[in-house]
């Protein structure tokens, strides 16, 4: 649709742009910015006063959302196949971006300076990303523009109609514009308060220069993960945030469980991974050494002890068989006989993406509330800023600053045994873990993450269920149009949906709170490397599913009639 056909009400959006207009002058009243600064914020609240007039002018019908499609139709994607793409081609694209994904996670950010602190340091698994990279800021502002979108959607503060093909088109090119946003509001506070360029930059170009160097290569980055994603999901197999979920934690776990190298910082020679650490101990400890204290730290030593390694090797098992189970609906072609199948309603029906939006969720509670205690402007902000209802924080290790207080502390994923079970079984003994606390409040850590983490999955399952179409309706219009039925039933959509509601919304609920219960729970119990339960969680059921959805693809390779009832030309 071209500029001129779209209707617009200028005098609509004169009250949301004076708005926007007005926050920069009580920034720059506030703030009394360098003239460089002041100019580089001009230029993005002009981009965002834009952005504001484009969907406020709209004056059709539908959503306002419809008038940012001159501004969607603009940006850069990936073109959709226009026919089947068969299997080794697949392969080859999700190969590729694999490795392409991986080549980013070591190119380093240029200008960047030795020491810097790490806002996602307890999530860097789970958001596929590495800490000083062009990877930096992963999957989160992916993650979390999908998050803003669901949310709003779902709760209709946007009317959109996703059964709609217009509406859908709407909805996927906003959230491309909400990613670019997310990936400008996650980058420059961390750049203007802790991702300080160096020293030889800022002597070359200036501090405000320098700041915008790395600001673009965040941008760059993180924009490139957008489009890779894209490119699996069009011309690959599986999703790329899946993909790189998986990729990260495995190479985590495979480093946390065979790494010989001593941990940095730990001022030892004992051996990082869990593996080698047993056998140091073995080696070079007597058998008074190990009754001492040698099995308590072989057993319990961060940062890969063995109940780590333990753990992750249950955690592995859980969901294994919780990935296995269904509830199988009978299917029957309607015109060829014999020709019958199952259409399998998971346990898991929402898949893994509801923990995948939590955890994003939290890592962004976890970065601002960070943000507002110790960056240097933020923490003068009025209310929000240094309140430790908020979140108080220890800096001491600066690379990974640790809750200690407020909404962040009680919203914190809890890494392992040491974190709550020893100290509450034993306070005596590893009292030193519980910090500050009392034993009530890490009772209430335990309850509250716990509840947020099965609450906020279920709330997002269902979400996930209506903006993907695997609701009752859409799964019914989907059997009913690869010409299959279910036996005993008249071959009618709405009978099938009316069967299919039996089922669908309940497992949908179900499955939401077992996935938030196992990713919770996975984290109390620990994994090794760092890679935190949710992130073996995750990375369990993506290779299941990835497994599953290479055995698709050679089906239809070798009976395409099967393309239909999976939505391939």
């Amino acid at each position: 649709m071209a500029e001129e056909d779209i209707p617009r009400n200028p005098a609509q959006a004169i009250g949301p742009c004076l708005f926007m207009i007005l926050l920069y002058a009580l920034w720059y009243n506030w703030k009394s910015p360098e003239t460089e600064a002041a100019a580089l914020m001009g230029i993005g609240m002009l981009g965002i006063t834009w952005l504001v007039y484009m969907g406020a002018s709209y004056s059709g019908e539908g959503s306002k959302l419809h008038g940012l499609k001159p501004i969607i139709g603009r940006m850069p994607t990936v073109q959709k196949p226009d026919g089947h793409v068969h299997f080794r081609t697949k392969m080859t694209w999700t190969l590729t971006i694999l490795i392409i994904y991986f080549a980013m996670t070591n190119v380093a950010i240029y200008g960047l300076g030795g020491e810097t602190i790490d806002l996602f340091s307890q999530y860097r698994a789970i958001l596929a990303g590495a800490s000083g990279s062009l990877m930096h800021l992963g999957i989160g502002p992916i993650v979390t523009g999908s998050i803003i979108m669901q949310l709003f959607t779902g709760a209709k503060i946007i009317n959109l109609n996703l059964q709609d093909p217009r509406d859908k088109e709407i909805y996927q090119g906003t959230q491309k514009v909400l990613v670019i946003v997310m990936i400008i509001v996650e980058s420059v506070p961390q750049v203007f308060g802790f991702l300080e360029p160096s020293n030889a930059i800022v002597n070359e170009v200036g501090l405000t220069w320098a700041r915008m160097t790395i600001i673009t290569q965040l941008a760059i980055g993180s924009y490139l993960v957008f489009l890779m994603d894209e490119s699996v999901s069009k011309w690959g197999i599986g999703s790329g945030i899946s993909l790189f979920i998986a990729a990260g934690v495995s190479q985590a776990i495979f480093t946390g469980t065979l790494n010989w190298e001593p941990a940095p910082g730990s001022g030892t020679e004992t051996p990082s991974g869990t593996l080698p650490m047993i056998l140091w101990h073995l080696k070079n400890s007597s058998t008074s050494d190990l009754s001492g204290g040698g099995y308590e730290a072989i057993l319990l030593a961060p940062p890969n002890p063995l109940v780590a390694l333990i753990g992750t090797f249950i955690v592995f098992l859980i969901v294994v068989y919780v990935e296995s189970s269904r509830i199988e609906l009978p299917l029957a072609h309607g015109k060829v006989r014999g020709a019958r199948g199952r259409y399998p309603i998971r346990l898991i029906y929402a898949s893994n993406i509801p923990v995948i939006l939590m955890a994003a969720l939290l890592a962004n509670v976890n970065m601002f509330a960070l943000l507002f205690w110790s960056h240097p402007t933020m923490q003068t902000w009025p209310v929000l800023g240094r309140n430790w209802r908020l979140g108080a924080f220890d800096t001491t290790d600066g690379s990974n600053p640790m809750p200690t207080m407020g909404l962040a502390y009680y919203v914190n994923r809890l890494a392992g045994l040491q974190d709550w079970f020893l100290p509450l079984v034993s306070p005596d003994k590893y009292g030193g873990y519980l910090g500050d606390h009392e034993p009530w409040q890490l009772v209430a850590h335990i309850i509250i993450y716990m509840g947020i983490m099965v609450f906020g999955s279920i709330v997002f399952a269902k979400f996930w269920i209506e903006t993907t179409n695997m609701g009752p309706e859409a799964v019914a219009k989907q059997i009913q149009g690869s010409g299959m039925q279910i036996p005993g039933f008249r071959r009618d959509p709405r009978i099938v949906e009316k069967v299919l509601e039996r089922y669908i919304p309940t497992v949908t609920v179900f499955s939401g709170a077992v996935v938030g219960f196992l990713a919770a729970g996975a984290d109390m119990i620990g994994t090794v490397g760092q890679s935190s339960g949710t992130g073996v969680l995750l990375t369990v059921g993506i290779m299941i599913r990835m497994y599953e959805q290479i055995g698709k693809e050679q089906m239809m390779e070798m009976h395409p009639v099967l393309r239909s009832f999976f939505g391939e030309d």
